[in-house]
């Protein structure tokens, strides 16, 4: 692993500004002297940097100077046989890798709690997913991990090209995903993996799990905003130095989705993101460490919900907490944020908070915000409250009803919610965040959903469905 805080593109960009050049070219805003609106003169010094391919700052597409020794330097730091910046965020990784690893009628097999971006990719991919749903965990009221007796047997009633998971969660929770790679490659296929939430892993510090990649995944996809520095919608795509197979159809599919005109700022973010993360220390990680250990202290401090307990197979920088009785999500996220406070997503039953790579410095506010939630929820009338309970029927292997193809030939029809039952819905059904599809496209709609809708929707949780209070699109042919 390469330790070289250099970054070249970043370096390149600067020098190109030093200059101070006079623009015949795009962007419009001519290096940041043409301002949209007078309000936006602070952001006049970044736009200077908002370049585009100008000689000598290369093509994302086509990099040979600049661009490929970030990508040159990115490798080595990660290991990775390829490393790709993506400037369309995890979703146009997701949407690559799988677009690369299954064609038409290939199978993949997929956790059913997958990003949204995996599901369209698998539209896009007319490939055939077989489900696979996680266990179960009564205690925390949510799926987890799949079990890997059910993933024997999908591999022996289908022939699987391909298997993607999540790892870890939304939540920080990771598996043996060593073992689980280690089958998979026994049984001839591919191993993909959305790390969004696991660059950091990268690091190989002993309190953080091991990154997909260090475990011999063929494909990870790693935000680089989520857990370390970087602008948003950047990421890395990651192709492993095991992994033999020609990869001329990822590059097509990577400039096929990814814009023509990518951000010189997401690039060089990249690149100096990589750079930060080559400087982090074991020394520098055990102080964060120590702030993980005072930031949960503080919270430990709430009256209205209580610490998920840690475990080393979660990540310490995701802080979980759930409500206790006669207290809602909704009602502490809102304290929270009246006090300043701001978290990464609630569900109708947990609260998410996400430590940084760096030593937490504003305990002092944190600590006046847990006092001013305790004392505002105090003053509110309690209420009963509804705990949305999770446990299905459990289906380990499930397929959609009918092919992306098919299902595209057929006219959707809107109907109310009671009315979807027993129907294919036209549509995956989305609570967000974080963005996990409750029914898939494709998927036949049974009474459970339609209460768990219901459910969620009493406690005010958002979907990514516009019309969710008034009905779904469904398939009434099939």
């Amino acid at each position: 692993m390469s330790k070289s805080i250099k970054a070249p593109l970043w370096e390149k960009l600067q020098a190109i500004v030093e200059e101070k050049p006079v623009s015949f070219h795009v962007p419009g805003h001519k290096n940041g002297t043409i301002l949209p609106n007078v309000s936006w003169g602070k952001f006049r010094e970044m736009m200077r940097y908002d370049l585009t391919e100008l000689p000598g700052l290369d093509d994302l597409h086509q990099p040979e100077t600049v661009i490929e020794d970030a990508l040159a330097l990115a490798r080595d730091f990660f290991e990775s046989r390829e490393t790709y910046f993506l400037v369309n965020g995890s979703t146009v990784g997701n949407l690559a890798m799988i677009l690369q690893a299954v064609s038409a009628g290939d199978y993949i097999l997929v956790p059913k709690n997958v990003h949204k971006s995996v599901v369209n990719a698998l539209e896009l991919s007319k490939a055939c997913p077989i489900f696979i749903e996680p266990a179960y965990d009564e205690t925390l009221n949510r799926m987890t991990v799949p079990l890997f007796t059910d993933i024997q047997q999908a591999f022996t009633d289908y022939p699987i090209k391909a298997m993607i998971v999540t790892y870890p969660d939304y939540y920080g929770t990771t598996f043996d995903l060593e073992t689980l790679i280690s089958y998979v490659h026994t049984r001839g296929a591919l191993m993909l993996v959305d790390e969004a939430h696991g660059v950091h892993l990268s690091l190989n510090y002993p309190c953080f799990p091991a990154s997909a990649l260090s475990l011999g995944a063929d494909f990870v996809v790693q935000s680089a905003h989520k857990m370390a520095p970087a602008l948003t919608q950047t990421a890395y795509l990651h192709v492993s130095r095991h992994y033999k197979g020609e990869t001329h159809c990822l590059k097509h599919y990577l400039q096929m989705l990814q814009s023509s005109s990518p951000s010189y700022l997401l690039m060089a973010s990249l690149d100096v993101t990589r750079a930060f993360l080559a400087s982090q220390t074991t020394a520098l990680l055990d102080q964060v460490m120590a702030s993980v250990k005072a930031v949960r202290s503080i919270l430990s401090g709430l009256e209205s919900a209580y610490l998920i307990k840690e475990y080393t197979t979660v990540d310490p920088l995701k802080i979980t907490l759930q409500p206790k009785l006669s207290y809602t999500t909704k009602a502490i996220e809102a304290a929270f944020r009246t006090a300043g406070i701001y978290l990464e997503f609630i569900t109708d039953q947990d609260l998410v908070f996400v430590h940084g790579l760096a030593p937490f410095t504003e305990q002092e506010k944190l600590q006046y915000a847990v006092n001013y939630v305790n004392h505002t929820l105090k003053k509110q009338a309690k209420h009963d409250t509804m705990k949305v309970v999770r446990k299905k029927v459990r289906h380990p292997l499930t397929k959609l009803v009918c092919d992306y193809q098919t299902l595209a030939s057929f006219k959707p029809v809107f109907v109310s919610l009671n009315d979807a039952i027993n129907y294919v819905a036209y549509e995956s059904i989305i609570p967000y965040p974080p963005g996990i599809p409750l029914v898939l496209k494709g998927q036949r709609i049974t009474k459970e959903d339609i209460e768990e809708i219901r459910q969620l929707l009493a406690q005010k949780i958002h979907f990514q469905n516009n019309h969710i209070t008034q009905g779904v699109y469904v398939i009434k042919e099939i």
